[in-house]
């Protein structure tokens, strides 16, 4: 989400997925969560009215400045206590082991490099710490090939998002206990989207 007109694009139309059932999944990415967390690339803030009240403290790091602004809006309304600040998934302004718990909602799609981004996030986890995410990710049938094509013009056009990483994996290698994951197709009616295969799961910091 680097680019501004990208950044005013996703804060105009990204609502609309949340009438289609993406609501829902942020639930489940949610759910039971407790203590503080921290949520990297929140954008305009879509996962704020989920979070349970059992969370007592939510730090959300966001590093396009327009989007950052409509997160903080957003923040105010939003039903635990949530503050937005500047950051990237690379450099988290935070100390080390200080959370219980890790955010991330279609982020590692876009990050430079995902295994400099889970490595900050497991740093900033306490030991046993939980990573939430909900990401769109490469088919690894036939329909990954056409991502794989998607992904030369895509990135262009969507901030810097790609379309074909093997995200799940990346988590794997990176360390991470992955404790549950689901693959899904989002929207459900979705036939060609690039970024239709998504997963949501929960994975832990060892």
């Amino acid at each position: 989400m680097g680019s501004p007109l990208f950044a005013r694009f996703f804060d105009r139309f990204a609502g609309k997925d949340e009438e289609r059932g993406q609501a829902m999944l942020r639930q489940e990415l949610l759910a039971s969560l407790t203590g503080r967390v921290i949520e990297v690339g929140p954008g305009n803030g879509l996962n704020f009215p989920h979070y349970p009240a059992t969370v007592h403290k939510v730090i959300a790091v966001e590093p396009e400045p327009y989007l950052r602004s409509r997160a903080a809006a957003a923040a105010g309304r939003a039903p635990v206590d949530i503050r937005v600040v500047a950051g990237t998934a690379a450099r988290i302004p935070v100390a080390g082991a200080s959370f219980d718990a890790a955010v991330i909602s279609g982020v590692l799609c876009s990050v430079p490099d995902q295994a400099a981004a889970l490595a900050e996030l497991a740093r900033v986890l306490r030991p046993g710490g939980e990573l939430r995410f909900y990401e769109h990710v490469r088919d690894p049938g036939g329909f990954g090939r056409l991502q794989d094509l998607a992904d030369l013009v895509w990135p262009r056009l969507m901030g810097g998002c790609h379309p074909n990483r093997d995200t799940l994996a990346a988590i794997t290698r990176a360390g991470y206990d992955v404790q549950r994951s689901r693959t899904l197709s989002f929207p459900p009616s979705a036939v060609l989207s690039p970024v239709a295969p998504r997963i949501l799961g929960v994975a832990r910091r060892p």
